[in-house]
Order: C-alpha cells, then structure tokens, then sequence
C-alpha cells in the first residue's frame, strides 16, 4: 500500500512540473525595434508598413497574402526570439511581393487562432518555453515612389 502511495504522489508531482514548464504567453513587440534587434541585412529591398502606419500612394493592388513562422525560443529572451521569427516571416512576404511584381508590402496585422491584432507599430508573438510562433499577412501592392 505504501508503495501505491509513493508512486501517486511522484506521478502526480511529476504531471505538475511538466504543465509548469508549459506556457503561452501574448506578446507585444514593436515591428521596427525587431527589425533593429535582427539586422536590416537579413530583409530584402521592398518597404513594409504595418495596418494603420501612412505610405506613400498605391499605383497597384496585386493580392493578399500570409506567412506562418515558428522559431526556436528556448534559452533566449521572448523579445530575440520573437523577433527573430517575424522578421522571417517578414521577409517570407517581401519575396511573394517581389515574384508577384510588388515593391511594397502594406496593411501588416498580426493574428492568433484566427483572431487579427492590429496596430501601427507592434505585432502580437506567441511564446511558449521552447517554441515561439508569428503569423502575419498583409497586402502586396506597387507604391508611388
């Protein structure tokens, strides 16, 4: 009976460490500090603005489009990791923006589950202990230069 007793009271200690360690946190972090942090290197030559942020006039609308990252968030802060992975995703859209013909992207908003974030200068990560996750979509258009 002892026995019984030890091996409860271990699984169940075990089962609770294990749903500490899990975690799903809502981040805000400003598009252009991630940019900054990452490195305009990494991101190609056409223009993003975020849904709400003033660009110049639209010549042309091409389409619509979206792009998933997820990232590598264990042992580095949210705001590295984050930021990491939009500028991935970033970039996702500026290369369907330059196949399309487009030379910028606009109207960027963030969503979880299906649920859009938009703001002028932030955009909605989520992180857990080992993995963090962006999705952003935005339109590709031709700008006025």
């Amino acid at each position: 009976m002892k026995y019984c007793v030890v091996v409860f009271v271990l699984a169940f200690g075990l089962i609770s460490m294990s749903t500490a360690f899990a975690r799903s946190d809502e981040v805000l972090i400003d598009a252009k500090e991630a940019v900054a942090l990452q490195g305009k290197g990494d991101l190609l030559n056409v223009d993003f603005y975020m849904k709400g942020q003033e660009h110049p006039k639209v010549k042309k609308k091409i389409g619509h489009w979206s792009s998933t990252r997820k990232g590598r968030g264990a042992f580095q802060s949210d705001m590295d990791a984050c930021s990491r992975t939009f500028v991935s995703a970033l970039k996702s859209l500026q290369q369907r923006a330059l196949r399309e013909g487009g030379n910028a992207v606009i109207n960027i908003t963030s969503f979880t589950k299906d649920i859009p974030y938009e703001h002028p200068s932030k955009f909605r990560c989520v992180a857990g202990a080992v993995i963090v996750h962006v999705a952003i979509e935005g339109d590709v258009v031709q700008l006025e230069k």
